[in-house]
């Protein structure tokens, strides 16, 4: 999308040094990724914190897990209408203007989402918290393609996707901290001050994102011009690797490898929405009833998740291998799934598994968004990420509602999450059989 003339270059350009390259990289990184880490942290946190805010509101409002279960899938129903037409939109009016319009909107329904009263309240605030959102994750996917080469994408997508373990590890602490010492401030709930006070940074964050982005390496004044030099040559080899093959959206839409990557992340999805809607609940049965001493105990999977991340990117990028790495951490994911009615009662086994599976599940969904950029023509890569985005966010409406169901009918969160367990082990075999590993080879650049 975004190009530097470099044919004046070209031959100084290949005999540039590893010590020049890198600085100008590390220029980006802290350009670019704390800022990027910032949101997704904020962006998990309005995601997630109603699985928080449910150990109170359920009571409040006299919800039961069946209403909770609809209702925070919905955000996912929001979330899918609206996700390709968002990251279309992002290739025509930039990143900046994407990335502010996005989070001012969801850090204010977020917020909002405190003055529900009714079912049907919860379900509006949940399905426009989707609509908010639609198109961040992909867009900030497709927007690293525009700064960094496959060989150092894996590692940036880690660091950018490392923000959803960060946000459980003080992000659960955070939420029952503030449910437990600041209920009844200003005669709101505990959950109430929770959507609030999680709520509006967001909007912030959006207002500095329209002074702080860039929409590429070419338009900003803090590299220099050799380093805008290096990182376009870098961009250009990248993009030659791939074959080039002009194709349209329709062929992007009849694509069968845009369908198997999104069955494959929807697998992975509904395992990831599980863990962040249920993990509070699971830990509150298995006897811990304070809520300070739940948002403690569920941040110990996201220090897990966290590990995972980092050991398994890095191995992947040293390796050059991204199927067996994502396909393996998910299967042990979702095999500690599976295993959660022998932990029934203990709070160190269910951490424990919850621990494991976290750490299998963020580590192999870090690795799997290295792949759909690898092989999508840079033409369509933008629809098919979104679309590969959408299909995966279609199981994050059906996964939460299943689960509440199940849960409402039989008394138990184990049978649905059990479901969830096997389904992210399909996934993980569909993956190794439906991405062949010579699809994506190509883009590593030895």
């Amino acid at each position: 999308m975004h190009s530097i003339s470099i044919d004046s270059t070209e031959s100084s350009l290949l005999d540039c040094s590893g010590e020049e390259r890198d600085a100008a990289y590390r220029k980006v990184v802290w350009r670019l990724m704390p800022f990027l880490f910032a949101c997704y942290f904020v962006n998990y946190l309005d995601r997630a914190n109603i699985g928080f805010a449910k150990l109170q509101f359920t009571a409040d409002l006299h919800f039961g897990d069946a209403v909770y279960g609809f209702g925070a899938g919905l955000f996912f129903v929001g979330y899918v209408i609206f996700e390709v037409p968002s990251n279309l939109l992002l290739q025509r009016i930039g990143t900046r203007a994407t990335i502010t319009r996005i989070m001012i909107f969801w850090g204010l329904v977020s917020a909002a989402t405190a003055f529900v009263r009714t079912p049907t309240e919860l379900y509006v605030a949940r399905f426009f918290l989707g609509v908010a959102e639609a198109g961040f994750f992909p867009g900030v996917v497709l927007y690293l393609t525009y700064w960094f080469p496959s060989k150092r994408r894996g590692r940036m997508t880690s660091v950018f996707m490392s923000a959803l373990a960060v946000a459980g590890i003080f992000g659960s602490p955070l939420s029952g901290l503030v449910m437990t010492q600041l209920h009844g401030l200003r005669g709101l709930a505990g959950w109430q001050v929770l959507f609030i006070v999680e709520g509006l940074p967001a909007a912030v964050l959006g207002v500095i994102a329209w002074f702080l982005l860039e929409d590429g390496p070419e338009r900003v004044s803090w590299l220099t011009p050799r380093q805008k030099e290096i990182i376009a040559r870098d961009l250009a080899v990248d993009r030659s690797m791939r074959p080039s093959v002009r194709e349209s959206y329709l062929h992007t839409l009849l694509d069968i490898r845009v369908y198997v990557a999104g069955f494959v992340s929807a697998t992975m999805f509904s395992a990831s929405v599980s863990i962040a809607l249920w993990a509070p609940t699971l830990i509150r049965e298995a006897g811990a009833r304070d809520f300070q001493a739940v948002g403690l105990l569920t941040a110990i999977p996201y220090l897990a998740a966290a590990m995972g991340m980092y050991f398994l990117s890095r191995s992947s990028d040293l390796l050059l291998e991204r199927r067996w790495h994502a396909a393996a951490a998910a299967a042990a994911c979702g095999v500690c799934l599976a295993a959660l009615p022998f932990g029934g009662g203990s709070v160190l086994i269910t951490v424990a598994l919850l621990s494991v599976a976290a750490a299998g599940l963020y580590g192999a969904i870090v690795v799997f968004w290295t792949i759909p950029p690898a092989y999508l023509p840079e033409a369509t890569r933008a629809c098919g990420i979104a679309l590969i985005s959408s299909l995966a966010a279609i199981s994050g409406f059906f996964s939460p509602a299943m689960v509440g169901a199940l849960k409402a009918a039989s008394g138990s969160l184990y049978i649905g999450l059990a479901g969830v367990g096997a389904v992210t082990i399909l996934g993980a075999l569909v993956l190794l059989i439906g991405i062949p590993a010579d699809s994506i080879r190509p883009t590593f650049p030895r």
